[in-house]
């Protein structure tokens, strides 16, 4: 069964730096591109960083393109999202997820930038 763990959120201040992880089991996790989105109250969920499976190549939204490192380590079934010079647009629920399979949502780490 999919399961996926979001861990790492918390209030920050603007300019501040924080790193997710998303623990995967119940599929290839190697094998997957991954993810991560977000979704900020009263919005819809948006994708903000993806790396694929072998090659490690990565993709990421304008608006955090500079800011976001997204990384994934296959032996510990875990993908990243460092986040730096953090602004308060950026806060909102982030999840990871497969980039190209569906599947059931983890719950989610909360991201709060703010004074």
């Amino acid at each position: 069964q999919l399961q996926l763990v979001e861990s790492g959120g918390g209030l920050v201040q603007p300019g501040g730096s924080l790193r997710l992880s998303c623990v995967a089991s119940g599929f290839s996790f190697s094998s997957a591109a991954m993810s991560w989105y977000r979704q900020a109250p009263g919005k819809e969920r948006e994708l903000v960083a993806t790396i694929t499976s072998v090659a490690r190549s990565t993709n990421y939204a304008d608006s955090v393109k500079g800011r976001f490192i997204i990384s994934r380590d296959n032996a510990k079934n875990t993908v990243y999202l460092h986040m730096n010079s953090l602004k308060p647009e950026d806060t909102a629920v982030y999840y990871c997820q497969r980039r190209y399979a569906s599947g059931p949502w983890g719950r989610g780490t909360q991201v709060t930038v703010a004074s």
